[in-house]
């Protein structure tokens, strides 16, 4: 009899380079799980389907680099916020801006869209939240109460409350109704990154850099319990869609806790660093996570991940259903939103705006559309997402299938792999972690080959590239033969995104080389620094270090920074070139350096001394 096959609990789904610059924000829509937006330093915004290496849109008219982006819940309008307090509004759908809102005076670090009209709630670093009306294009109400920067905004589930978390320490609860503050939740002793509400009952999570996540009763708005004890800083969290239990994205793992009382259900260990967004769909977990240009997307398979528990006072109540549990006197069943019918589900679209409006366009509204424009880069994904035939059959990749788990690299037991620190054991300990009701690997240990801690400088395929991704795929034995256009659709598939990393860098190169030409070495390498692009500063130093008498003391100041992220780098290639770097600097600097490190004071001032000193 065959042994069966032990799939994995978490693996990393796919690694993209998703944008020509450094990625600065990210959001996974909530709806499918599917669909990713990304914003990033080149000002744009780009649409990705999990799992597929193609951009299928890029949306442009930002002029300075996106901080914030957010998907409303249909997945049909996205807004984007800027560094220079700018907000617009695309439709997904009909491919085009809709709205520019103006009016902050900071950087956009939180947006969200109401859930049943046409909203949108900013938060900023100059402390304001406002509210918008994307169809009126106007500021419905600015809220104020906030210190420091408004890092996250969360509309309620029936669309009546606004939470916002700030560096403050604080979260404040909003009435939209009345346009008040309803009540403001101390406790946090560092910045709050995070709140979610419940999809259900009136609760409330917050995660801060302070490393708890608090749960406030948002009938009594009091706290209900803390959970201490986290890895690092809260930055992502996320209430299952039945409200059983609340993940949290913590450094390499996923944590799953209950609330009443504050306990740890399991600990997942998954290699996503510091995840930024978390989605759940087909019980998978999807987690994405961004670092300098690149996106990776991670999967955490919910049927193998311990999701509730039993509390000990009175088992056999706490496992029926929520709805079916007595009230009891110390812990009271919360209140349940009220949401719109059926009649307000559906939001008006932007397009059935009132006459007055749609016979008089405003000059602003045109150079808007000159301005941005949204660019189609995958036609036949693009269409099976957003054009659907008609609104009754629409099927985007929400209904998709889950991801297949791969095989397990190596069989590790279940008490190995998913032992928590001893600090959690101690405040939250996982139940049943020794008993083997589920398959034995829990959660895995990624192997070492799957994910190296150097990338060798292989000279064959381009950095941050995978040459896999532009060739056909490998022919099976019961697959037909390809014909002539399936091979070349195959070539030809991730070209535009080839074609981005490459223009981006020949242009950055032609930069450089322009200040180059001057003869002035010192600025062309302050330019290179200046692009905020490893790969241009590691080929400015392989230029540099063919010629040795090219170095000065000044250039090695602002070289060494970045020798330091270059050794740091999981490419060979960044290694050496800086290994090199170093090495020509200490031959031709380090007598020197020695020298005048080492030289008594000198009498009077003596300028010239000072700044090599200063040097050194």
């Amino acid at each position: 009899m065959a042994t069966p096959v032990v799939t994995k609990t978490a693996w990393k789904l796919q690694e993209i380079v998703a944008h020509a610059s450094n990625v600065s924000s990210l959001v996974l829509g909530k709806a499918s799980g599917r669909l990713l937006a990304t914003g990033g330093d080149d000002c744009r915004v780009n649409l990705w389907s999990i799992n597929k290496p193609n951009c299928i849109m890029s949306l442009t008219g930002h002029t300075s680099p996106v901080e914030s982006v957010r998907l409303n819940t249909p997945e049909e309008l996205i807004v984007a916020g800027s560094q220079s307090g700018s907000i617009r509004v695309w439709d997904l759908e009909a491919a085009k801006i809709l709205r520019t809102l103006m009016g902050h005076k900071a950087n956009i670090c939180s947006l969200d869209f109401h859930p049943y009209g046409e909203f949108v709630a900013s938060g900023s670093q100059d402390t304001n939240i406002k509210l918008w009306d994307i169809r009126r294009k106007g500021c419905v109400f600015r809220y104020r109460g906030h210190t420091q920067a408004v890092r996250c905004l969360r509309f309620s589930p029936d669309g009546k409350w606004l939470a916002s978390a700030a560096d403050d320490h604080t979260v404040k609860l909003w009435d939209l109704t009345a346009g008040k503050m309803m009540s403001e939740f101390p406790g946090h002793t560092g910045p709050v990154n995070v709140v979610e509400f419940h999809p259900n009952e009136y609760l409330l999570a917050s995660g801060s850099s302070d490393r708890t996540i608090r749960f406030w009763d948002l009938e009594r708005f009091q706290v209900v319990s803390c959970i201490e004890g986290e890895p690092g800083p809260v930055r992502s969290v996320l209430f299952n869609p039945d409200g059983c239990c609340l993940y949290s994205g913590c450094q390499d793992s996923l944590r799953v806790y209950g609330w009443e009382p504050e306990r740890c259900f399991d600990v997942v260990l998954v290699s996503w660093g510091k995840v930024a967004d978390l989605a759940v769909c087909n019980d998978q977990l999807i987690g994405v996570a961004f670092s300098q240009s690149n996106v990776s997307s991670y999967v955490v398979d919910l049927t193998r991940v311990t999701r509730t528990g039993t509390v000990a006072q009175d088992p056999v109540q706490d496992s029926r259903p929520l709805a079916q549990q007595p009230a009891h006197p110390s812990a009271p069943l919360r209140r349940i939103y009220e949401r719109p019918g059926t009649a307000c589900g559906k939001p008006q679209r932007v397009k059935q705006n009132s006459e007055s409006e749609r016979r008089s366009p405003s000059s602003e509204d045109d150079r808007d559309e000159r301005e941005s424009r949204a660019e189609i880069q995958n036609a036949e994904e693009y269409n099976e997402i957003f054009q659907p035939k008609n609104s009754i059959s629409r099927t985007p990749p929400r209904r998709s299938e889950p991801f297949p788990a791969p095989p397990e690299d190596d069989m590790v037991s279940a008490k190995e792999v998913t032992k928590p620190s001893p600090a959690t054991d101690s405040q939250f300990p996982v139940p049943n972690l020794e008993v083997p009701p589920r398959p034995p690997a829990v959660t895995p240990t990624p192997a070492p080959k799957a994910e190296p801690a150097i990338i060798p400088a292989t000279r064959n395929e381009p950095i941050g590239l995978k040459a896999s991704d532009f060739l056909p795929a490998v022919k099976i034995p019961q697959q037909a033969e390809l014909v002539d256009e399936d091979a070349m659709s195959q070539i030809r598939k991730g070209h535009d995104t080839m074609c981005v990393v490459l223009t981006s860098r020949h242009k950055n190169l032609d930069t450089v080389r322009a200040v180059w030409t001057t003869g002035d070495i010192k600025t062309s390498v302050d330019s290179a620094v200046a692009i905020n692009d490893l790969s241009v500063v590691v080929d400015l130093l392989n230029i540099v270090n063919q010629k040795a008498s090219l170095w000065k003391l000044d250039l090695c100041t602002t070289v060494l920074p970045q020798i330091e992220k270059l050794l740091q780098s999981k490419y060979e290639s960044y290694v050496q070139t800086g290994c090199t770097s170093l090495k020509l600097i200490l031959q031709r600097f380090l007598p020197l350096i020695t020298d005048i490190l080492a030289a008594p004071p000198s009498v009077g001032v003596d300028i010239s001394r000072e700044e090599r000193i200063v040097q050194c």
